[in-house]
């Protein structure tokens, strides 16, 4: 160090630190200026200014990085880009700046002589373009608690700041007390933040202790940011989850935030809630950016009522905390548009309602299938057109009408790396209620995001899909086709939501094939109240309905008596408890039973409930995904439909789509066997094919269905054959849509921003219910139509005018936020003001249903059977406790008072995702009791599990008869049930056998 330098003196602490970052640094020490400009903080601030330092790499001078620092905290580095488009060819000129200590212009640079190249300005709106932004910036980068928060692996920092609650991080924690709890493990860590917050906590935002078994199971977790009117913002998370989508899975958990912007009664936040979408949200040291929205509609109001539909995500772009430095990260220095363009090109799309409706198919809940795209051939097809009877094409609006809108193929060798059976991105293998083979049992279970390919030989026959390839987004279906060279996709341009920009070929891209659900064995069909009522409209008489509900009625009731028809409700609601009931009542177990008697009693009301609500159950019917036939044989009035046994030959069949709503979505066809077919899906199984003949699509008449996923509901019910009358498909109006003109490539990266975050707001704050309303009062009227006779033909004539009106709408509000983009508005005139009591309204705005609803409606409410009180609870006499080993008596007794806790916690702080919290509480006891997953995985010795599955059974039958509460009985059949009907089916002494729950619910239709 330099005589000169060595004059300006600095505090020792101060003096080490400039030495350390000099040696691991290789750089020269600061010069006079600089240690004047240290010494002037104090030793503290001086310290912090190093610190920011010790953990960057300087990339210029040491002392030019110190004097930006110090000079950051009192200049305006406020700045004006000029306007560009989004993605345009100097795109790269603008980007958001990682943070004040990464970006500097000459002007602001470091006055070290040396020549330095110039770096972007920040953008206007962005969070460094005024003053206080920055000082903002600098102080947080200089805070020791952030850069100590930093240091600490993401979920750890992010579970702090959010059990921290509105409290500033510098008043909650000092940095060294962050810096203790780095190394702990995740439970640990939660226990110790615990207790430094939990009393200033609400006990249900504390994360479910079910947590401390599954941190490190490689679930995905979720990070949650609240944020309130007046612009603060909380955190709540991390939460796990089984299920990824492609945002998740190409950045990381971590990098992705849930933003919940939360209601007030004005719209004066409005203002407030644009700054965030400007400027971002801070997460200790990161920042994270407005990227995506989508409205998840009725599934995600089924899951709460009570908040909003409509989830936003922002992406992790910027980053000083240390323990990002040097890490790779896939968004690194890009712009928002930069970082949209790696999974799709959606710049390119037409107008501003398709891009959001087209970026969300990364949201989607998904399994993504592992292939080399390097030798994967993606072709695209044509599709094939509608043809007049004088074989000319088809065209309605300028538009050429197809038969082919949504499907493609795959090759087999392909399709046979996807599992047979997925859901929503779930792999569900429940193939099997239980199997003894080789003395263990086997129960199906969901696999948990990981891939599983089809070891069965025999690949799905469709593939629901997004595919994102080389900047294009592809949504619809793959049907497996023997006949094409292997690594082959083909697409269709109507499965093309987004084309790639030719000006951005050879850039990186997020290439995927992601798998949303795959056609599989369908369930016990039921109808709907839509479907009901039109199929009481085409003529089919109100006995055929009440007659089923008054037998299925007569079947649940006698659920406590009759084997039968217990064993064939608890099939119908198998999924609610993983098949317990009817692995209780397959092992032998007497109906009379505590538990098993207060199982068939909550599955009875289930049964009720559902009955009351229109599901009626229907034999000989299917819901199957539809597809094209791609041998072209097919008639116009002709299907070909593939279920267990392969194809079938059926004179007529039924075929309508939810959630249609005309006279005319329900169409009567002939299934016919196509031999050709065979030698292009071979022995996959489970599908409808429609013809690619005739002037429209099938599929479109039905509800304007196409081929991306829908599913259809299919009857060869003689019954309903037998009397139903067609009613001419409905037909669109010719489009009267004000679509908007303005392109997304059109608008600088600003005005876009902007543009996508007002669409967000109006989504969010001003949503539109004109579907919700056009179902409601179409049903209400609908009603009062089913019961009118001829001699009202006048009155007939209005409410079917009414209701074709109510249709226009209802299928116009289903398609305008990916289309127009426009609200939809329900006429006042349209609107019902009464509606039917099946609908469970108010009794103000309620009347008395005299339609065939209604009496499905009254006649399970006014069903007369002897209930269930309360149920005694006693033991199974193979199962009392005299031979159970103490320890394990003392063992569960203990385990059994945590359970209660854990489960209480899961209930209360699980949030949306409770249930999902409450089964990872029954995993982590079920592991404790067999050391592993499943009983059949297990290592252990058997009769030590039986010993202990005895111990937990007289525990839980216990605490349940001390407290007459036989639902706590419930903890030893989810945990040890496997076991326990294992020892009960040999306690019979008689052999057990295999048995496939497909099997007995096609006995038990």
């Amino acid at each position: 160090m330099s005589d000169s330098n060595a004059q300006v003196p600095v505090p020792h602490s101060v003096e080490q630190l400039i030495h350390e970052i000099c040696t691991n640094q290789k750089k020269q020490p600061p010069d006079a200026e600089a240690r004047h400009a240290l010494a002037s903080l104090g030793e503290e601030e001086a310290l912090n200014v190093l610190r920011t330092i010790a953990g960057q790499t300087i990339r210029y001078s040491f002392s030019g990085f110190i004097k930006y620092l110090i000079n950051q905290r009192h200049n305006n580095t406020n700045g004006s880009p000029q306007k560009r488009p989004c993605l345009s060819p100097s795109h790269s000129q603008n980007r958001s700046p990682v943070s004040v200590v990464r970006f500097m212009n000459r002007s602001q640079g470091p006055n070290d002589g040396v020549s330095h190249p110039p770096v972007p300005e920040p953008p206007r709106g962005s969070p460094l373009s005024s003053s206080t932004s920055s000082r903002i910036e600098v102080n947080r980068a200089l805070i020791p608690q952030y850069v100590a928060l930093g240091e600490l692996e993401f979920r750890k920092a992010f579970l702090i700041l959010s059990y921290i609650g509105k409290k500033k991080l510098e008043d909650a924690m000092t940095a060294d007390k962050i810096l203790e709890l780095k190394d702990l493990s995740m439970v640990r860590f939660e226990l110790e933040l615990w207790k430094a917050f939990g009393n200033d906590m609400d006990q249900k935002d504390r994360l479910p202790i079910s947590y401390s078994c599954v941190w490190d199971s490689g679930k995905t977790h979720i990070y949650h940011c609240h944020v309130s009117p007046d612009g603060s913002y909380t955190f709540k998370g991390p939460y796990l989850n089984q299920t990824k989508t492609h945002l998740q899975r190409e950045l990381g958990d971590d990098n992705v935030l849930m933003v919940k912007f939360e209601e007030d009664s004005s719209t004066s936040h409005y203002d407030v809630y644009r700054k965030i979408g400007r400027e971002g949200i801070l997460v200790g040291l990161r920042r994270y950016r407005f990227f995506v929205f989508k409205d998840g509609g009725k599934e995600e109001k089924k899951k709460d009522p009570t908040s909003s539909t409509v989830k936003c995500y922002f992406v992790r772009l910027e980053s000083d905390a240390t323990i990002d430095n040097g890490q790779r990260y896939i968004l690194s220095g890009k712009t928002v548009c930069e970082a949209r363009a790696l999974f799709m090109h959606v710049h390119t799309v037409s107008n501003m309602a398709n891009y959001m409706s087209r970026l969300s198919l990364i949201l989607s809940k998904t399994m993504k299938l592992e292939l080399d795209f390097s030798k994967v051939n993606v072709e695209t097809i044509e599709d094939i057109p509608c043809y007049d009877q004088d074989d000319n094409p088809v065209y309605k609006d300028g538009k050429l009408l197809i038969h082919t809108d949504g499907t493609g193929f795959i090759s087999e060798d392909l399709a046979l790396k996807c599992p047979n059976n997925i859901f929503k991105g779930k792999c569900k293998n429940d193939d099997s209620i239980e199997r003894f083979a080789n003395g263990k049992e086997f129960e199906g279970k969901f696999c948990e995001g990981d891939q599983q390919e089809s070891h069965s030989g025999v690949p799905p026959l469709l593939m629901q899909v997004r595919l994102f390839h080389k900047g294009r987004a592809v949504k619809g279906t793959l049907l497996v086709n023997k006949k094409l060279p292997s690594q082959t996709i083909q697409i269709r341009p109507s499965m093309i939501k987004v084309e790639a920009d030719p000006n951005l070929s050879g850039t990186q891209t997020s290439n995927s094939l992601e798998i949303v659900n795959t056609s599989k064995q369908p369930g016990k069909p039921s109808l709907s109240r839509n479907l009901i009522a039109l199929l009481n409209y085409g003529r089919v008489p109100e006995s055929f309905f009440v007659d089923i509900v008054r037998n299925a009625l007569e079947d649940a009731h006698s659920v406590f008596s009759n084997k039968r028809n217990a064993l064939k409700v608890s099939l119908n609601y198998g999924g609610m408890d993983e098949f317990i009931v009817a692995r209780m009542i397959l092992s032998g177990i007497c109906l009379d039973e505590p538990y098993l008697k207060y199982r068939l009693s909550i599955l009875l009301k289930e049964e009720k409930k559902g009955l009351q609500g229109g599901k009626l159950p229907v034999t000989e019917s299917y819901y199957l995904m539809g597809t094209v036939d791609p041998t072209g044989i097919l008639k116009s009035d002709e299907v070909c439909i593939i279920l267990n046994d392969g194809q079938v030959s059926w004179e007529k069949v039924l075929v309508y789509r939810n959630p249609g709503l005309h006279f005319g979505d329900i169409h009567v066809l002939k299934a016919k066997h196509v031999k050709e077919l065979d030698d292009i899906v071979g022995n996959a199984k489970y599908a409808i094919f429609f013809p690619c003949k005739g002037p429209r699509s099938v599929a479109d008449e039905i509800a304007g269905g196409d081929f991306d996923g829908d599913m259809f509901f299919v009857s060869r019910n003689p019954e309903l054959l037998k009397h139903f009358r067609e009613s001419e498909p409905w037909t669109s109006n010719p489009s009267t849509n004000n679509m908007s003109t303005k392109r997304p490539s059109d608008l600088s990266p600003e005005e876009l921003e902007n543009e996508l975050f007002e669409l967000f707001l109006s989504t969010r704050f001003r949503p539109s219910y004109a579907t919700g309303q056009a179902a409601d009062s179409w049903l209400a009227i609908m009603d009062r139509l089913l019961t009118l006779g001829d001699e009202s033909a006048a009155e007939k004539a209005l409410m079917k005018k009414n209701i074709c009106q109510l249709i226009d709408v209802y299928y116009e509000s289903l398609d305008a936020p990916k289309k127009s983009g426009r609200k939809i508005e329900v006429p006042q005139e349209l609107k019902a003001e009464m509606f039917p009591c099946h609908m469970g309204r108010d009794a103000s705005s309620s009347f008395e249903s005299k339609s065939v609803l209604g009496k499905i409606y009254n006649t399970v409410k006014s069903y007369v059977a002897q209930g269930v009180s309360v149920i005694e609870v006693w033991k199974l006499p193979y199962f009392n406790d005299d031979e159970v080993p103490e320890e394990c008596k003392k063992k569960w007794n203990g385990l059994y008072d945590q359970y209660r806790q854990d489960m209480r916690a899961a209930l209360q702080n699980g949030g949306e995702d409770k249930d999902e919290a409450a089964d990872e509480v029954i995993k982590k006891y079920k592991k404790i009791l067999y050391e592993a997953t499943e009983f059949e995985q297990s290592t252990r010795k058997v009769q030590e599990i039986y010993d202990e599955a005895l111990a937990i059974y007289n525990v839980a039958y216990d605490y349940a008869k001390r407290l007459a509460a036989v639902g706590y009985c419930s903890f030893a059949w989810k945990v040890a049930g496997s076991a326990l009907c294992k020892l009960y089916a040999m306690k019979q002494g008689e052999r057990t056998m295999v048995c496939l729950p497909s099997v007995l619910k096609e006995i038990f239709g």
